[in-house]
């Protein structure tokens, strides 16, 4: 009798939770919008004519639904970055990977529950350059009628897209670096929110504005959209506290300055306690991990802007006060910001997995490959000397769904580089013996399962409350090591976020088998499932 009551209590809380979850339904339409920027009016493809696109708000535990209607002139994926998609890898977007363009003129259902994760991602196309103005903040609340934050209630919340601005057609700009197999032209412009910030030409109407009350206290959610940069981010007469990165809440970090590479998200604390008499700038300038003048690439060394403005300021404002950036390729600052990032520990927080089943060394870089008689090698990225080539005719998630690959993709991506060579300098990547790759649809397969004997890791690792991230910036001759558990069925695209790279083939893919239960399978794709 006392278990059929226990069994009833929980069967009620159950119910009770399930209730609370909510659908959160969008309709995007993707389609041409006409906007000004740096002195000329250009035609971009938006989604529902906003530019950044749509904010979706959710809770953990809700469901998403998004109808997406592709009314523009091109192929469309939409890539929810860094939802978990449990059980629901056909809604995680990359093209060719987890299923087939959208066509001019078709539609999508996306479908997926957000499930045990809190915090700041965003969503953004995944087919070619589109993702240069296709993207959009997702924000994931507490479950609903769970827990608060766990640091203090912000009074307002200001979600921060950081992005790229090219004064072209982007498809253009990379079919055009493509055939002549080589490096994109460089950006025009930065942006915060859509806009270049004063500092551009033309762009005085084109700035962001913060409205701040003196004293309250504000969350900061922080995106980089750009296509190909780092950002140093910087408030002038302000702090940050860093609380949370890639939905996963850290030890709370107090700095001047915040680092975002392409695809990462950073929460962070602001307090208006600066004085009211005019206004702050809030400015964004690149990163990179090489001295400028050994650089074999142009880059953009500008720098946006938004307006932190106090409610009480008058007119008559002073001109806003700008932060002291740090230099171009500042490493102390970028190195020292990443590495004091730590998790935040507390009882509900998942253990660091300590036992490891699979090792793999993955070196990446870039190297050349043959391509025609008119152009005899063409710039190509490789991991461990293998450039990815994205199927067309089926995705790799159907071809596995079928079994076996079914002749789209085999399973023997290299555990490590076939060629040993000094890893962290770059000349050495020159080598002939590395210097040319080879083209492939590979990806390495997993099961997910812990192997109690295993060794553990280097103590020198930190396994208490390392940061727990969806991407990984590298340094150029750097290294990192990263731990993950293969615990969801499906195929995942690892991949390069600065897109040209991705699109001269850095990139595989992990293929995790399905587990013994129906509950441990991917099911079925949907009806409505695009196809090549």
């Amino acid at each position: 009798m006392e278990r059929s009551v226990l069994a009833t209590l929980s069967m009620a809380i159950i119910c009770s939770a399930a209730a609370q979850a909510a659908v959160v339904e969008h309709t995007f339409n993707v389609g041409n919008l006409t906007v000004e920027r740096l002195c000329k009016t250009r035609v971009i493809t938006a989604v529902s004519g906003k530019f950044p696109g749509p904010t979706i708000r959710a809770h953990d535990g809700d469901t998403i639904v998004v109808h997406l209607v592709n009314q523009s002139p091109y192929n469309i994926t939409v890539h929810w970055h860094g939802i978990f998609q449990v059980m629901s890898g056909w809604a995680d977007g990359p093209s060719y990977v987890t299923q087939c363009p959208i066509l001019p003129g078709n539609n999508y259902t996306y479908r997926f529950t957000i499930s045990g994760q809190e915090g700041t991602l965003w969503w953004h196309a995944h087919v070619s350059f589109l993702r240069a103005t296709v993207y959009g903040a997702l924000i994931i609340k507490p479950r609903h009628g769970t827990k608060a934050y766990p640091f203090p209630q912000p009074y307002k919340e200001v979600p921060i897209i950081l992005g790229e601005w090219w004064d072209a057609s982007v498809v253009d700009v990379e079919n055009e670096a493509l055939a002549a197999g080589g490096i994109p032209n460089i950006s025009d412009a930065f942006t915060i929110n859509g806009r270049p910030g004063d500092l551009y030409p033309c762009s005085q109407q084109h700035t962001h504005k913060v409205e701040l009350e003196q004293g309250k206290l504000y969350l900061f959610r922080l995106i980089n959209a750009a296509l190909s940069h780092q950002f140093f981010l910087k408030a002038a007469g302000h702090s940050f506290t860093v609380v949370a990165v890639d939905a996963s809440y850290t030890t709370p970090q107090t700095t001047q300055v915040i680092l975002l590479a392409p695809g990462q998200t950073v929460d962070a604390l602001l307090l208006a306690d600066a004085v009211p008499a005019g206004d702050y700038y809030l400015a964004a300038r690149p990163f990179i991990s090489i001295p400028p003048s050994s650089a074999s690439f142009a880059f953009n060394n500008s720098t946006t802007t938004a307006l932190l403005r106090y409610s009480n300021t008058t007119s008559d404002r002073p001109p806003p006060v700008m932060p002291s950036l740090p230099a171009l390729n500042d490493i102390s600052t970028a190195y020292l910001f990443y590495t004091n990032l730590t998790g935040l520990t507390g009882p509900d927080r998942p253990a660091v997995p300590i036992v490891v089943d699979e090792r793999m060394f993955v070196t990446f870089g870039l190297g050349l490959i043959p391509c025609g008689p008119d152009r005899p090698m063409c710039l190509a990225a490789s991991m461990n000397n293998i450039s990815f080539q994205f199927p067309q005719e089926m995705s790799l998630l159907e071809a596995r769904f079928g079994g076996g690959g079914g002749g789209v993709y085999t399973q023997d991506f290299p555990e490590r580089p076939a060629v040993k060579f000094d890893f962290t300098n770059v000349k050495a990547s020159l080598d002939p013996s590395v210097l040319v790759v080879e083209k492939g649809t590979k990806v390495k397969r997993g099961l997910g399962n812990f192997n109690e004997s295993a060794p553990p890791l280097p103590p020198t690792f930190n396994l208490l409350n390392p940061q727990v991230r969806n991407t990984v910036a590298v340094p150029a001759g750097g290294w990192a090591v990263i731990r993950f558990v293969a615990n969801n069925p499906g195929i995942w695209l690892m991949h390069c976020h600065l897109d040209i790279h991705m699109s001269w083939g850095l990139a595989m893919a992990f293929e995790v088998d399905d587990g013994p239960t129906p509950s441990t399978s991917l099911p079925p794709p949907p009806a409505n499932l695009p196809r090549c």
